[in-house]
């Protein structure tokens, strides 16, 4: 279906034909999808770090050094290698060898298991231009929680030699399918491993989004025979029916308090915004125009509401206030932008906009100034922020296959998430939630 298509119908993103019976509720199973990663570009200034193999590393069933090293390599922000000699959290600093050997840090760690079976992690950071202890951490986990940990301490390095908070440890899902009668709702770890299918639906499933507190995930199902929001409780495995009211329910997207959802509706004769408690309840009509608006997302402040709509003859971004007042145009570059998302720092719009015959990632500061391509097409989609406003996830086509990307937001760093057996599409990047 074409891109125009899906707009004029008011749903928030391209339209997988139903198919088949109902979708059927999980215990969360893992995912077929095996992700492969490749890295292009670095960061300004890559910091030179050394991970040694952690001490007890050969009983354990996870490789937490290397998913450590992976982490920061895939950050773009540092050149990891592994130091010769042995290391744990206790030492001892070899800070001389280290600088000698180019290193600006160094991290080392332990892994023991307990009597009752769940694994003690330990680790300590180091830094060897100022001669400095950074601190470590230390986790008791099941098997599990294994690379849970880990992204745990690369997030912890991130944010003592970057000053940013980290986003290993954080969760994102995405829409997949596999064959005609196949759709999945998939919730993975940040780096795309670890998946695990949340609900499994021979009707199509779409726009999935997280709740604020990470619990749950609200998502557009056709099983019914027409678009019903429902929202997944991603630790119980139960879900309810959010929207389902007369004609068309699409498009949820939820206050960054979590009390309030949008959505939008047909209730009118014709796609419209409506806000409405995130529990349940009657909706307040938020857009009035006799054109189409279509996928919501709230601003970082939650005080308005950017969405899209072919009010001036083409597919456009526009923001509103909460209220109804306070409305304009956002984007003016190109005929066709869609699919906005916003940072949580609530500087950064991201969107879809088709520039030729190629629709690509693009972005632009809420603060002015022109707007920069990210992504190269030619069928990029569905933008969505890394908690920390520092990384943009996205859709894209490449080589026949889909796969999801992330590149920075200054576009330096650019990873591609490939997998083979399912197309992947619609991601969206959890909050930071997940603890151990």
């Amino acid at each position: 279906m074409k891109r125009r298509q899906f707009l004029r119908q008011g749903l928030s993103a391209p339209l997988w034909r139903p198919l088949g019976a109902g979708a059927a509720l999980l215990a969360p199973a893992l995912a077929h999808a095996q992700f492969k990663i490749d890295v292009a570009g670095i960061g300004a200034t890559q910091i030179p770090i050394g991970i040694v193999d952690f001490a007890g590393q050969a009983g354990c069933p996870q490789p937490l050094a290397a998913i450590v090293r992976a982490d920061l390599v895939r950050s773009g922000q540092f050149r990891v290698s592994i130091p010769s000699g042995a290391l744990t959290e206790q030492g001892p600093p070899s800070f001389a060898a280290w600088h000698g050997a180019g290193l600006d840090a160094a991290a080392g760690g332990s892994i023991a298991r307990t009597p009752d079976g769940r694994w003690v992690v330990r680790f300590r950071l180091w830094d060897a231009v100022r001669q400095a202890d950074l601190g470590g951490q230390a986790y008791t986990v099941v098997d599990g929680d294994l690379r849970l940990a880990a992204h745990r301490i690369a997030d912890f390095i991130y944010q003592k030699l970057t000053g940013q908070r980290g986003v290993f440890a954080t969760r994102i899902a995405y829409v997949s399918k596999g064959g005609a009668h196949n759709y999945g709702l998939v919730v993975a770890d940040s780096d795309g491993e670890n998946a695990r299918t949340a609900l499994r639906s021979r009707e199509p499933l779409m726009s999935p989004t997280w709740s604020p507190d990470g619990g749950s995930l609200a998502y557009v199902s056709f099983e019914t025979g027409k678009p019903v929001v429902f929202v997944q409780d991603v630790r119980r495995g139960t879900r309810r029916a959010a929207a389902d009211f007369r004609g068309s329910n699409s498009a949820p997207a939820y206050s960054p308090d979590g009390r309030t959802m949008a959505v939008v509706l047909t209730l009118g004769g014709h796609s419209q915004i409506y806000l409405m408690p995130a529990g349940g309840g009657r909706p307040r009509r938020l857009t009035r125009s006799g054109s189409i608006a279509t996928e919501p997302v709230f601003s970082a402040d939650g005080k308005s509401v950017y969405f899209v709509s072919d009010r001036d003859g083409s597919p456009q971004i526009y923001q509103i206030g909460i209220d109804g007042s306070g409305q304009r145009r956002m984007t003016f570059n190109g005929d066709y932008n869609v699919s906005p998302a916003v940072s949580s720092d609530g500087k950064t719009l991201a969107y879809v906009s088709r520039q030729g015959d190629n629709y690509q990632i693009w972005s632009m500061s809420l603060a002015g100034g022109p707007a920069s391509a990210l992504g190269s097409g030619p069928n990029d989609g569905r933008p969505t922020f890394a908690p920390n406003g520092q990384i943009i996830l996205y859709s894209a086509t490449e080589g026949g296959a889909e796969v999801l990307k992330r590149v920075s937001v200054d576009g330096a760093v650019r990873t591609t998430l490939a997998t083979a057996g399912a197309e992947v599409r619609e991601p969206c990047w959890g909050p930071w939630t997940v603890s151990i």
